[in-house]
């Protein structure tokens, strides 16, 4: 099948304007730290309808959906239709919409887009990544000169600790550290050469399904738990960096602190 990345551009384009009319409604799904708003539901049904049109019996994961029996199609849709939905409720600028396609299991195409700052980030598998359609690549930066983007496991707080111990372990050994709350922009941040490094301890598929191959394709480097390969149906610990290098010394952080004899692995538990 003859997929054009600016069809899905297209198509994400005009979901945006589901959420810049700002129009939403906001409720809890667990805490006062996971919510969701009307516009997540909203914007995922408008793409999920535009891409059936485009590939008919493609399934999807979405992050506002139930994802069994819905994942075994050739062609699968991996959408965040909001991410970073607490900036979005709260007008910070900070927020993207995120599509990645797969076939037959491999993401082939991806789509992050942040309607306000008006930024486009797309690849397509094995032709690089780009920004407003211009080509963009990693930094060269070493470690001690690299910026951190991270989070502090929002939905599991019980994991604060260990996050914060590798992201103080890692933050006395760069230059800073970020935190934007919208892991597929971060990743797309990494892509582009503003930042140089990345860990969260438990993101979704939709968070960097898209994000992954960006960062990819600009040269970057990403992994699971002690360079394990991501396999995108499950939550995953996240490593990424500008380079192999920088990317082997942040697991050798992140491993310093997870002894995988004594780890629960919740990560990779729904």
């Amino acid at each position: 099948m003859n997929i054009d990345i600016q069809d899905i551009i297209g198509i994400v384009k005009q979901g945006a304007e589901i959420a810049t009319a700002r129009n939403f409604s906001i409720s809890q799904k667990a805490g006062v730290e996971n919510i969701v708003t009307s516009t997540d539901i909203a914007v995922q049904e408008f793409l999920c309808n535009k891409f059936l049109e485009l590939i008919p019996e493609s399934g999807f994961i979405c992050e506002e959906g139930d994802l069994n029996n819905q994942s075994s199609a050739e062609y699968v849709w991996v959408i965040d239709p909001i991410d970073g939905t607490t900036n979005y409720a709260r007008g910070i600028s900070e927020y993207c919409i995120s599509v990645a396609l797969m076939y037959r299991r491999e993401v082939i195409m991806g789509v992050v887009y942040n309607p306000v700052k008006k930024e486009l980030f797309h690849a397509t598998k094995g032709n690089g990544a780009y920004l407003n359609g211009k080509a963009i690549s990693v930094s060269n930066r070493t470690f001690d000169n690299g910026i951190l983007c991270t989070a502090m496991s929002l939905y599991r707080k019980e994991h604060a600790k260990v996050c914060s111990d590798i992201i103080l372990d890692t933050y006395l050994k760069c230059n800073d550290v970020r935190r934007f709350g919208a892991c597929a922009l971060e990743l797309c941040y990494l892509a582009a050469g503003l930042c140089d490094l990345y860990f969260e301890y438990r993101v979704m598929p939709w968070d960097y399904a898209a994000g992954h191959l960006i960062l990819n394709e600009a040269g970057g480097t990403i992994s699971g738990y002690n360079h394990e390969a991501l396999k995108l149906d499950l939550p995953t610990l996240l490593i990424g960096a500008n380079s192999a290098a920088n990317h082997s010394k942040l697991v050798e952080i992140i491993n310093s602190h997870i002894d995988p004899k004594t780890c629960n692995y919740d990560w990779r538990e729904w």
